[in-house]
């Protein structure tokens, strides 16, 4: 029987994912110089929430895990800027940049979902003393 893994690691593995797909959807951008600009701009963003998360699951303090998770989410949304200047601009590979912004926009709820429970819990925490 397989392991049951947690939500943590799902989500990981869904950033993981997310990464790929951001990789393999921007090889074969055009050799322009505003092709390979938005590339490295999406490769940049795309990639670095998955690493961001991880950080912030090895977090030392709750503090540190909210301002991790809110690097991770201020990625997301310049991922989601890039997209959408795509989705205006490049007519290839058009159902792959839906899927993927749509991705984006649930993996954004969940880490926005993520940074309120913390911040709520730590409140809480905080008025118990």
């Amino acid at each position: 029987m397989g392991e049951q893994k947690s939500q943590s690691d799902q989500l990981e593995e869904r950033l993981i994912d997310f990464a790929s797909e951001i990789v393999r959807f921007s090889t074969g951008f055009p050799k322009s110089p505003a092709g390979r600009h938005m590339a490295i701009q999406l490769l940049r963003s795309g990639t670095s929430p998955a690493p961001n998360y991880a950080e912030a699951r090895g977090a030392e303090s709750r503090a540190d895990f909210i301002h991790k998770l809110g690097i991770v989410q201020k990625e997301l949304n310049e991922t989601s800027v890039w997209l959408r200047i795509l989705s205006r601009t490049v007519a290839e590979k058009r159902e792959m940049l839906v899927a993927i912004l749509k991705e984006n926009q649930d993996l954004a709820r969940i880490i926005t979902a993520s940074v309120v429970t913390a911040k709520t819990r730590g409140s809480r925490s905080q008025n118990d003393k």
